[in-house]
């Protein structure tokens, strides 16, 4: 007895739904063309990151040297993005990365990465929150603090006083929220706003190149001192000058910091269901869209380290303040302006992935079904979106921008990895339409489909994916992607591997050797060959490689950005098997069934 309800305990964590039949393509909804996407993906990327972020970064992680922070970002985002691109291909529903792991590698999973981007959402609107009003004060001189404590700190605590417009602008958005009934109505809007900001960064990059001085990527300590700041200078330890001032472990957190900047795409595939020719217009719009985000931070990175020496940029500077430095007063309200355009627009549009990813867990049983309560008429999820729009602005008054980015930047990784694994799950498995004829096609096979033996690892006898080769890289999948996770902690203490220890590096050969070793066991395996528009090339190098650059900059975020991700996941584990995990509408079904 005990056994039989440990397996059905085990067989509730990673049961897998049926997929449902994706919206004909000749549907009326299906109304947006590639390059709707690409605006789409390009207007909800470009904001805060390039704006604000960019002056947490140069200032105390990485200085001139953040180009190449946002090249090893963008790298890191075009593998994921290709990965999601096939998995859109191959399943061609609107969702995000909770449908997806659902749909491959089992309920629990999917819960871990739906509830994680439901915090990273929160969180993304608290930063664009908080943007928006750094943005503000500093267009009228910073004068909003200024009036708060001298107005109403006789009357409540200072620090209600000092944040007080957080609330305001998040009852302001909670409000909007409410009030949106369709939001493909803005697509017009989208691609005018998203144009507005190409054009206003295409100005700054410009400009960069004009008024900038190659001699700030080659500061000195000469320079330090002519500029009468030394390391003890109250704008924060200035590095060693050059290129590259806080060094290799500078680029490393300045990278995991500026993934933050890419993880807008996700909209994208949020829209299959809307997009035409979605196998084509879908991988096309993702790599598009990163392509342009690319070269739009890397120009502006260039830009603004050429215009303004980085120790000169302090935690909080804002993009536009770099005109004021050059002396072209005119060109900062212009920026500025297109700033504030461009986060009003995020603050219009951020919460909506929110609501719709709470929707879709209610639905499906694994959070508590008061959430999918729609409003009438709008059909919003009206309860989620009142907790939630009031969950924003408080994080936004608790948290720095920094801690924000970060614990967005980490659940988006986590999910990134996942939908990266399914990919190469899921080009190795047979073809499957429900659990039924899964369990169907096992029985047909019989014994010899549960024989396993070494010669079969290496020499699998057919041509086409079996439940058995499914399995098989089912579990060194599992594998890999632990022994990729103890790497990248190993690695993670690379100074102690540059003096040479042997044990470390006796410990990084041998999980190299292993790592090597699986990832040989699945590349012989036989491959799907249903035919797909888009399919990740170089398996399985490709989705090993995402997972790997992707876990490793998780290894670069702080221990208190590790420790919210911990209180957010045993808040959700404690939902999960308490009442998601008995709800589960899947589980329930399964358990009938039985």
């Amino acid at each position: 007895m005990l056994r039989q309800a440990l397996r059905r305990f085990g067989q509730k964590l990673v049961h897998r739904p049926p997929l449902k039949e994706p919206v004909p393509e000749d549907d009326p909804q299906r109304r947006l063309s590639t390059l709707d996407l690409v605006a789409l993906g390009v207007g909800r990327t470009v904001g805060v990151g390039v704006y604000v972020l960019a002056g947490e970064v140069v200032s105390n992680q990485a200085g001139p040297s953040i180009v190449i922070c946002f090249l090893v970002a963008g790298l890191s985002s075009v593998l994921s993005g290709l990965c999601y691109a096939e998995i859109t291909a191959r399943v061609p529903l609107s969702g995000s990365s909770y449908l997806y792991t659902y749909v491959t590698i089992g309920e629990l999973w999917a819960f871990i990465t739906g509830w994680n981007l439901i915090f990273s959402l929160v969180a993304d609107t608290a930063n664009v929150t908080r943007a928006w009003i750094l943005a503000f004060a500093n267009l009228l001189g910073n004068q909003i603090s200024q009036t708060l404590r001298e107005s109403i700190l006789l009357y409540v605590p200072q620090v209600l006083a000092e944040y007080l417009v957080f609330f305001v602008v998040g009852l302001v958005l909670l409000l909007m929220e409410l009030q949106t009934l369709n939001h493909s109505r803005f697509f017009l809007i989208t691609k005018v706003i998203t144009l507005m900001k190409l054009l206003v960064l295409g100005f700054v990059i410009i400009s960069g190149f004009i008024k900038g001085d190659l001699h700030n990527w080659m500061l000195t300590e000469d320079d330090y001192i002519m500029a009468g700041l030394n390391d003890t200078s109250s704008l924060s330890p200035l590095g060693s000058g050059g290129f590259v001032p806080f060094g290799f472990e500078g680029i490393l957190h300045g990278a995991a910091t500026c993934f933050y900047t890419f993880i807008g795409f996700h909209n994208i595939f949020e829209r299959v269901e809307e997009a035409q020719n979605p196998q084509h217009s879908v991988p096309m719009g993702i790599v598009i869209s990163l392509f342009i985000c690319l070269l739009v931070y890397f120009g502006v990175s260039s830009a603004l380290t050429l215009m303004v020496p980085y120790y000169k940029l302090q935690p909080g500077s804002i993009l536009p303040e770099a005109f004021l430095h050059i002396g072209w007063a005119p060109a900062y309200y212009v920026v500025a302006f297109g700033f504030l355009c461009s986060l009003s627009s995020s603050l219009l549009g951020s919460m909506l992935p929110i609501r719709q990813l709470i929707h879709k867990m209610a639905r499906d049983g694994l959070l508590f079904p008061v959430l999918a309560r729609i409003e009438t008429g709008t059909y919003a999820p009206i309860v989620a979106t009142v907790i939630f729009g009031i969950t924003a602005p408080v994080m936004a008054v608790f948290f720095g921008l920094t801690d924000l980015v970060n614990f967005r930047s980490l659940g988006s990784l986590l999910a990134y990895s996942l939908v990266a694994l399914c990919v190469l799950i899921l080009r190795y498995q047979p073809q499957r339409r429900n659990e039924e004829n899964e369990a169907e096609e096992q029985e047909e096979n019989g014994p010899a489909a549960e024989r396993l033996t070494l010669q079969g690892l290496l020499f699998p006898g057919s041509s086409t994916p079996t439940p058995l080769s499914g399995r098989v890289v089912y579990v060194c999948s599992s594998l890999l992607a632990l022994l990729l996770t103890l790497l990248c902690l190993v690695l993670a203490q690379w100074p102690v591997l540059l003096s040479g220890d042997p044990v470390w590096i006796s410990v990084v050969m041998v999980l190299l050797m292993l790592i090597t070793g699986i990832t040989g066991v699945i590349w012989r395996q036989p491959q799907s060959s249903s035919p797909l528009y888009f399919k990740v090339p170089a398996l399985p190098l490709v989705p090993l490689l995402s997972i790997f650059m992707n876990v490793y900059l998780m290894m670069q975020m702080t221990a208190g950005t590790w420790a919210r991700f911990g209180v957010s996941m045993l808040i959700g584990l404690a939902i999960y098997f308490s009442y998601g995990i008995k709800h589960s509408v899947e589980g329930v079904g399964m358990a009938n069934s039985t």
